[in-house]
């Protein structure tokens, strides 16, 4: 009986230590605050925010503690004055204790009850020796008098790089799934072969991307949340993105597709990655990448699969992308029938010509004032030869405003078009888009520039731009 009673005990205290080591629970002791705040901050991709608050007593000992788990990542603590004291890890151990004095960071800093941060204080301090050692030798490059001085300066950079490098690995060799490991692996760049190795024996750049962009993410797990807490993962996702992957829509929307897939265990990183998937590519930095937006709302977002979205945000991303849908490169151009300034119909498809720039502009709009005069000079002296026609849409202001405008800067030979007030009424009785959703109109100028058979061939350029793209295009038509 006396023996069942403790082996009751026994589990009954295993099982109450289990649900206290649930949540978090961390001492500090950071010389010399006392009776001050202190604060645990975390990373998130570029951001940093805010985790905790203790106040430390007069003996600068507090703790941080909470009924629920932190998630895992890289942390920080920060004074009371809001400046960054030191980082630390927080995995699945989160009962431990750290001592330091700022007086001497970051070798004061100690850790108790935690391998994985005692591991990454000792890198830190070798990283940060490093890292002063690599600096004390580049600053020497302004004052190298030879070509050798030169040569002995990037020779000493680069072994010091390496013994960064062999640290790294070795950690990851010892313990390959250990949070310390794979912070390292997301830190790692690809090591290209030698050229002696490579195809022919020489250098292959074509080899080296392929090789590059293929062992990118060796090592590093999109089903790893933790990765999203730390400063690393954001610049190489964003790199990846940059300046590796092809700049292509389809390219875009199979790496996104791939991220996400393997993704889909991990909540953390699978909400990063839609988020960031889709504030880049929503207002895209580059032409025609805005098909991935409408890829990821058409696949996750209008779904379920992006339920995470505030009802706010979601209704934003669904105007965006049905404003978006209509006008995507290399589609045909939505219908346009409008009236011309004599109240004749005048439809886009109606518009014959090797190539058809469709200007949205408004005769009291400061940039129209200055852009579209410039357009007309570019139409008069290269576009009207090479058969291109210019629909010019009113988005904005009076009849008599757009007509006076039209006159005095003798805009002839342009596709003057409106919308009646009476068509735009039953338009949207009917529910039916109007142009500015069709076309994305939101600001103006807007150009866009169709070929003969009205599919979009470029969108939201300057007529400079427009211009190049039409050089191009009569270049590539040439026998």
């Amino acid at each position: 009986m006396i023996k069942q009673l403790f082996c009751s005990l026994i589990l009954f205290l295993s099982a109450t230590r289990l649900i206290a080591q649930q949540g978090y629970d961390i001492s500090v002791q950071v010389k010399p605050y006392h009776n001050q705040f202190l604060y645990l901050g975390y990373y998130y991709g570029k951001v940093r925010a805010l985790q905790d608050s203790v106040m430390l007593d007069a003996n600068s000992q507090g703790r941080f503690k909470g009924a629920k788990p932190l998630p895992g990542g890289i942390y920080f603590l920060v004074s009371p004055s809001k400046q960054i004291l030191f980082e630390l890890l927080i995995d699945k151990d989160q009962q431990f204790s750290v001592v330091a004095d700022t007086s001497e960071l970051p070798a004061s800093v100690e850790f108790k009850g935690s391998d994985d941060n005692s591991q990454f204080q000792q890198y830190s301090i070798f990283a940060g020796n490093t890292g002063r050692k690599i600096n004390s030798l580049n600053n020497n490059y302004a004052s190298a008098k030879t070509k050798q001085d030169s040569v002995i300066i990037a020779s000493g950079v680069k072994s010091l790089t390496n013994e960064l490098n062999k640290y790294r690995d070795s950690t990851i060799r010892k313990d390959s799934a250990s949070f310390l490991s794979a912070l390292f692996n997301a830190m790692n760049e690809p090591k290209i072969p030698p050229a002696k190795e490579q195809p022919g024996g020489k250098y292959d750049s074509n080899f080296v991307y392929h090789f590059y962009k293929e062992h990118y993410w060796d090592g590093i797990s999109f089903a790893d949340d933790r990765l999203v807490r730390t400063p690393f993962f954001e610049p190489k996702l964003d790199k990846y993105l940059q300046d590796i992957v092809a700049p292509n829509p389809d390219s875009l929307i199979s790496e996104t597709d791939n991220m996400l897939l393997q993704s889909r265990t991990a909540p953390e990183m699978y909400r990063y990655l839609m988020v960031s998937f889709v504030q880049r590519f929503v207002n895209p930095q580059y032409m025609g990448q805005d098909a991935v937006f409408v890829h990821l709302f058409e696949k996750y977002i209008n779904t379920g699969k992006a339920e995470f979205f505030t009802s706010q945000y979601r209704d934003f991303a669904t105007k965006r992308a049905y404003s978006l849908m209509a006008n995507l490169i290399g589609q045909a151009a939505p219908p346009l029938d409008l009236t011309d300034t004599a109240d004749h119909a005048l439809p886009l498809y109606g518009v014959k010509g090797n190539f058809v720039v469709i200007c949205f502009w408004d005769p009291n709009c400061s940039h129209c004032k200055e852009v579209v005069p410039k357009v007309d000079s570019i139409f008069k002296a290269k576009w009207k030869k090479q058969g291109v026609q210019i629909y010019a849409v009113k988005v904005d202001g009076t009849k008599s405003e757009w007509l006076k405008f039209i006159h005095d800067h003798h805009l002839r030979d342009w596709k003057h078009v409106y919308q009646q007030e009476a068509k735009q009424k039953l338009e949207e009785k009917e529910g039916r888009p109007g142009f500015r959703q069709l076309y994305d109109v939101y600001q103006t100028p807007l150009l866009y520039l169709l070929d003969k058979d009205k599919r979009i061939i470029a969108k939201k350029l300057s007529y400079l731009q427009i211009d190049e793209v039409i050089s191009i295009k009569l270049k590539s038509n040439k026998p």
